[in-house]
């Protein structure tokens, strides 16, 4: 049910990680991943992307075609070249690369703080 009355926007959903050393993603989320560093205060640092989708959250029961529900996913503009900075980089493909029937392609893999991570782009 929705109040109506109020009028409520959210702006910004943003996914936290608990790391004693957030510098760490900095390898995998900026470099591989090419995501700006939007925000560093040493004990917390932030990434992303205005695109234009930047406010999106699902929830699932599962990850689709039996693979296991991914902690975040992440919608790349260029499947080939993600993928190919990941194997470059010695991530190990835990799923995929698969074209889906929900119309995306994507391989999972983790992130250094052992996230299960869906790299996708839609078909």
């Amino acid at each position: 049910m929705r109040d109506t009355e109020v009028d409520l926007k959210v702006t910004r959903i943003v996914y936290n990680i608990q790391s004693q050393d957030p510098a760490r993603a900095q390898g995998f989320y900026g470099d591989l991943l090419g995501l700006d560093l939007m925000m560093d205060l040493g004990w917390i640092r932030t990434y992303g992307s205005m695109g234009t989708k930047p406010i999106e959250i699902s929830v699932l029961s599962e990850g689709g075609s039996g693979a296991p529900t991914p902690e975040l996913s992440i919608e790349v503009d260029d499947f080939d070249e993600a993928l190919r900075r990941m194997t470059a980089a010695k991530m190990p493909i835990e799923y995929g690369p698969a074209n889906e029937p929900s119309g995306v392609r994507r391989f999972y893999i983790r992130d250094p703080f052992g996230k299960l991570i869906n790299v996708l782009t839609h078909s």
